[in-house]
């Protein structure tokens, strides 16, 4: 009797009371889930970029031009993780833009030129490579800090030429801001940004990858130890000199007591021939494997890029022109997945570099204190 009214209303309205505090407490949890999750992708972005950073200021044998691309690269993904994505953690968590005109302008000119550098830098590292690659002799000269430098200022200014306009044409609104995001209205800037920040890096790297991975394959043939060991054998043991055989002969067997003192003299010559042989041919398989090695952190880091960011990029293009398809979930997911590739590029880069992972010891060790 106690649980209904005069009408019979008030049992279904404590049961609907109770489903909207359920309904609350999930989304209360969900929030707080994913405040944490992105958090600590922002967190690991951070300290995996400084390291690599701090990795290559602190050992000298790192201080490369082409490693200068790379801190490069981990400067310009540390910015994405401090002015980017603590912000867009508080702004994907709650959906309402609560930090006024100015810092909404700030963030998201930030965003675009930094996710934009950041693309643009593997731009950047992969015309050093191929340089390097095609044109070992006279690029060797050519591959100084300045010129690397040079590289590096022709990224960012293209970054900042495709994040300024929409400044331009912002409007000031007199009610209180509740949403922060690039104007989608302007079609032609969307198609303008993302082919300039995407689309044709993106062409271009998968033509210098791809001319990177021809000649990177041409070396590693060459460079053969099969092809290597058949052309050292019949370019120094085999002859048709008397002495060379007997030569030959000596080192199979073990005969050096046997053989007259001509013959013991063409052996010794032959001796430190294969001796050298051997070094060369070690040589050449060391090269061998670490063009293989090369060539695959190549494609696992263009692997990654495309992953990370193709999505994204398509779905700006899909909005640009349907504006009924944006879905806010989505496109979260689709923007903290690119975010995503700020953290994967530092770590694929140290993890396939051997000189990479020995000075990030060192420098752990230090500041252990050990």
């Amino acid at each position: 009797p106690m649980r209904l009214n005069s009408s019979g209303e008030l049992l279904p309205r404590i049961l609907a009371d109770s489903s909207t505090a359920a309904i609350s407490a999930e989304s209360v949890a969900y929030q707080i889930s994913l405040a944490v999750i992105l958090s600590l992708i922002t967190l690991a972005t951070t300290l995996s970029n400084a390291f690599v950073i701090a990795t290559i200021s602190h050992s000298k044998k790192l201080q490369t031009p082409a490693n200068f691309l790379i801190a490069s690269l981990a400067v310009t993904d540390l910015l994405v993780s401090i002015l980017v994505m603590p912000i867009c953690v508080l702004y994907t968590v709650i959906h309402t833009w609560t930090l006024g005109q100015i810092v909404c302008d700030i963030w998201l000119s930030s965003d675009i030129t930094c996710c934009t550098a950041s693309i643009l830098h593997l731009c950047v590292i992969a015309l050093d490579r191929y340089w390097a690659i095609t044109d070992a002799v006279e690029y060797s000269k050519k591959r100084t800090p300045g010129r690397a430098a040079g590289m590096v200022a022709i990224a960012w200014v293209i970054a900042i030429s495709i994040s300024l306009p929409p400044l331009f044409w912002r409007q000031v609104k007199a009610e209180e801001l509740t949403s922060c995001s690039v104007n989608t209205d302007h079609i032609f800037y969307t198609i303008y940004s993302t082919f300039g920040a995407f689309y044709i890096p993106t062409l271009l790297l998968i033509v210098l990858y791809g001319r990177i991975y021809v000649e990177a394959r041409k070396r590693i043939l060459k460079q053969s130890p099969k092809r290597v060991g058949k052309r050292l054998t019949s370019a120094h043991l085999v002859t048709n000199s008397p002495g060379s055989v007997a030569s030959t002969n000596s080192l199979q067997c073990g005969r050096h007591d046997t053989l007259s003192s001509d013959t013991g003299s063409s052996a010794s010559e032959n001796q430190v021939k294969v001796t050298v042989s051997d070094a060369l041919l070690e040589k050449k398989r060391i090269s061998a494997a670490r063009e293989r090695k090369a060539t695959k952190t190549l494609g696992i880091i263009l692997g990654a890029y495309i992953v990370c960011w193709l999505p994204f990029f398509i779905y700006t293009l899909v909005v640009a022109t349907c504006e009924t398809c944006f879905i806010p979930e989505l496109f979260d997911f689709f923007t903290w997945l690119g975010y995503l590739n700020s953290l994967i590029n530092p770590i694929i880069y140290t993890m396939s570099n051997e000189d990479f992972k020995k000075a990030f010891h060192k420098l752990v060790q230090k500041a252990c204190g050990q």
